[in-house]
């Protein structure tokens, strides 16, 4: 008999983090104080960035960027997950359920290849920095950019695609807390192999591409810091990427630990606790790693609440 693709689940239903009821509302608040500091850290970094002109920079235009995919990202999950939480059943649509698998993939890939895009202006500002100007104005930040997005929207097409032709036809629990591809892949009454092997070869290649752009990258980075003679030039250089090698260190551990392994080894209670980690709390910590470590973007701030401080007496 033809495969058909078709499916006669219209919903889904997330297990989410507990079924205690006197657990839901404490985690509901946790969650709805990462979500605002989120917003706010990241909607402030874009601000400062814009306010003062000695930020116009293309690291720091790159920064901004990072912050608005940051706001996008956790936007594509964490209200949704706040809404479940109070929710009798975490109940989800086919359609939305597709639709929140695919714009998820678009940003977290975006996000990929915008810090490897990072990576490479550290390596031009630091080892060329006479020729600085001239590699990396306004037009080609753009384009970089525009690329970032470009890939995650391309990957995205590529997953959702895929997960298209599967068909559904109960269980439909997801034991899950969003629409990922492992643990709907593991509801399908469809053969998923096509399914693994896409997941396994696009992500690898995403992984790959943007970690060898990063690790290359600091190679010669550090081969150039390690000239430097003054302990204070060495000092200064490395601190410009000080911020960036902490989000890379944390974004990339988190999601390695997620989709290195076929989604027949995975477990899916720890990859959960993985996932919390990697779509809500690492959009929260960006704006405060790239602010906390970086006096330019301290000393803007400074200045702002100095201002107002003075115009409100």
């Amino acid at each position: 008999m033809e495969e058909r693709n078709w499916t006669l689940v219209t919903e889904f239903v997330f297990v989410g983090f507990t079924d205690q009821r006197d657990l839901q509302v404490p985690l509901f608040l946790v969650f709805l104080a990462i979500y605002v500091i989120t917003l706010v850290g990241n909607l402030g970094m874009i601000m400062l960035i814009r306010a003062d002109p000695q930020l116009h920079t293309p690291m720091y235009f790159f920064i901004s960027n990072l912050s608005f995919l940051d706001i996008c990202y956790s936007s594509s999950i964490t209200p949704r997950l706040l809404s479940d939480l109070l929710s009798e059943r975490k109940v989800i649509s086919y359609a939305a359920c597709l639709t929140q698998f695919y714009f998820y993939a678009v940003f977290a890939t975006a996000e990929c290849y915008l810090l490897a895009v990072m990576a490479y202006d550290r390596y031009v500002a630091i080892c060329n920095p006479l020729l600085y100007v001239a590699v990396m104005p306004r037009r080609v930040c753009a384009l970089l950019v525009a690329g970032s997005y470009l890939a995650g929207v391309l990957n995205s097409l590529v997953h959702t695609s895929v997960a298209l032709r599967l068909s559904f036809c109960g269980p439909n629990v997801i034991n899950h807390f969003y629409c990922d591809g492992p643990p709907l892949y593991a509801l399908s009454c469809t053969d998923t192999h096509l399914n693994d092997i896409v997941m396994f070869v696009f992500v690898g290649f995403n992984m790959i591409v943007t970690n060898l752009t990063i690790l290359i990258s600091y190679i010669y980075i550090l081969a150039t810091i390690l000239r430097i003679r003054s302990t204070e030039g060495r000092r200064k250089a490395f601190s410009t990427c000080a911020s960036h090698l902490t989000a890379v260190a944390i974004f990339y551990g988190a999601a390695g630990s997620m989709y290195s392994r076929p989604s027949s080894r995975h477990s899916q209670n720890l990859d959960k606790v993985a996932s919390v980690f990697y779509t809500v709390v690492i959009p929260m910590l960006n704006p405060l790693i790239y602010s906390l470590r970086n006096k330019e973007v301290k000393g803007t701030l400074k200045k702002c609440l100095m201002r107002k401080d003075f115009s409100s007496h």
